[in-house]
C-alpha cells in the first residue's frame, strides 16, 4: 500500500504513468458492508476536489464516491456494475472505480500516506 494515497472521504488514489486509479478503502467497504450496486462517472467528466462522483450501495446503505483530486475522468471500471462485489473482496485491486488524469499531480501529494490514514480511520471507530 505505499503506492497509494488517501483521502479524508476514504477514497484511496493510486498515480500511474500521468494517471491516477480511484477506488474507496478497504475501511470504507467494511463500514458499507455487502456491495450490490455502484453507479460510476461518465468518462470525460471534468471534476474538482471533492465532487462527488459516483455512488456505492451496500446492503446497508448507500454513499458517495468522492473525487480526491480535480482532473478529468478519463476510464470507468465498467466490470464494477456487473461484478460490485469486486469492491468487496479486492478494493484496492480490481474493485477501481475511475481513472483521472490530474490537473496538478501535487494534489495527491498532500493526500495522506498510508500510516497517516491509519491513524485517521480508526480516530473515526
Amino acid at each position: 500500500m505505499a503506492d497509494l494515497k488517501f483521502s479524508k472521504d476514504h477514497e484511496w488514489v493510486r498515480l500511474e504513468g500521468g494517471v491516477a486509479t480511484v477506488g474507496i478503502t478497504d475501511h470504507a467497504q467494511t463500514a458499507l458492508g455487502d456491495v450490490v450496486f455502484v453507479d460510476l462517472p461518465e468518462v470525460g467528466r471534468e471534476v474538482a476536489a471533492g465532487d462527488s462522483v459516483a455512488v456505492v450501495e451496500s446492503v446497508k446503505a448507500a454513499s458517495d464516491v468522492y473525487a480526491p483530486i480535480a482532473g478529468k475522468i478519463t476510464e470507468v471500471n465498467t466490470a464494477l456494475p456487473d461484478d460490485p462485489a469486486q469492491v468487496n473482496s479486492d478494493p484496492t485491486g480490481a474493485g477501481w472505480f475511475f481513472r483521472i488524469e490530474p490537473a496538478d499531480t501535487a494534489e495527491i501529494d498532500a493526500l495522506m500516506d498510508a500510516d497517516a490514514y491509519q491513524t485517521f480511520a480508526d480516530s473515526q471507530a
